[in-house]
């Protein structure tokens, strides 16, 4: 139920910087982006040093550009060029 006993001690590898770290002191990383589907599936890990890195990105504005992108009011390639232009303005002013 909430892992395999047999990970207990196991060494990983983080995909990230290539250290090799306790399983217990690793993140999850699932390239296909649905890491709750664990049936038949093999993880990749990052340390926690590169999770908080690469995983965690600011919120700050993110409501505030969709809306003005228009989502959920115009279409997929409307919204996401709307959006890049808008994200890469807010990259530019800091």
């Amino acid at each position: 139920m909430f892992g395999s006993r047999n990970s207990r001690g196991e060494s990983v590898t983080c995909i990230a910087c290539g250290e090799s770290i306790p399983r217990s002191d690793a993140r999850e990383y699932d390239k296909h982006g649905d890491r709750w589907d664990r049936r038949d599936k093999a993880f990749e890990h990052l340390c926690k040093a590169c999770f908080a890195d690469l995983c965690q990105q600011p919120r700050d504005g993110l409501e505030t550009t969709l809306d003005a992108a228009g989502a959920g009011e115009t279409d997929r390639a409307t919204f996401l060029e709307r959006f890049r232009e808008l994200s890469e303005d807010d990259a530019n002013r800091d």
